[in-house]
């Protein structure tokens, strides 16, 4: 019976060690996040209800930005997420700790720019080889919406939902509290819901894959 208790022990110990809490450390003094895309896929409003959920549900500082292209539909965006327990004084990236990229041209310009020891998250067809000084992974942000809504349009809804389980940056009710603030009352309310369960299961099953940010594993989607 001792050996048994002993045994089971230390694999409760190992399973414990191999946990993940988050890509976010207990203390931040600033950690920066780059959605980047084209018009019509989104990027802004992901960035304002990423900072939202922060912000207002999990209780961090954040500072949020975003800049557009000269084209409404098609040309290049992004959005700034800063995070900080201090007072943050430059609202934009300096240095991304975590890129989010849904365009191949995007993934190629920005991902050279993400720390060394960040994180890059790119749609699958987005990056065909890795580029950059960080570890990039590869998600079907858009395959999934087209299977499970036909339209790419709530993409930008999985990629929320994927965030939270899978980098646990912001927590699971903190960001649908902001979808349903923001689409409250609306008929697109349900849609972006549905999208966003799909992201959070998209997010678990890479977990499950052992795909984990913390130990930067090989390159491209399993």
């Amino acid at each position: 019976m001792q050996d048994k208790r002993k045994k089971r022990k230390t694999k409760n110990t190992k399973a414990k060690k191999e946990e993940f809490p988050g890509l976010l450390p207990p203390k931040v003094d600033r950690f920066e996040i780059r959605i980047v895309g084209a018009g019509g896929q989104g990027i802004i409003s992901m960035g304002m209800l990423l900072g939202e959920a922060i912000a207002i549900g999990d209780g961090r500082n954040v500072a949020q930005s975003q800049h557009y292209g000269p084209e409404a539909r098609g040309g290049a965006t992004l959005a700034d997420v800063v995070i900080s327990d201090k007072e943050i004084y430059f609202p934009e990236c300096l240095k991304p700790d975590l890129l989010i990229a849904l365009t191949p041209s995007s993934y190629e310009y920005y991902a050279q720019h993400v720390k060394p020891e960040g994180l890059v998250i790119a749609d699958s067809s987005a990056a065909e080889s890795p580029i950059g000084p960080a570890v990039t992974i590869t998600v079907p942000f858009i395959e999934t919406s087209m299977d499970k809504f036909s339209t790419p349009i709530p993409a930008n809804m999985i990629v929320l939902g994927f965030l939270s389980t899978y980098t646990r940056i912001v927590s699971k009710n903190s960001i649908k509290g902001a979808v349903e603030d923001k689409f409250g009352g609306s008929k697109y309310l349900k849609t972006n819901l549905d999208a966003l369960e799909e992201g959070f299961k998209l997010g678990l099953s890479y977990r499950k894959k052992g795909i984990l940010p913390h130990k930067h594993e090989a390159a491209l989607e399993l």
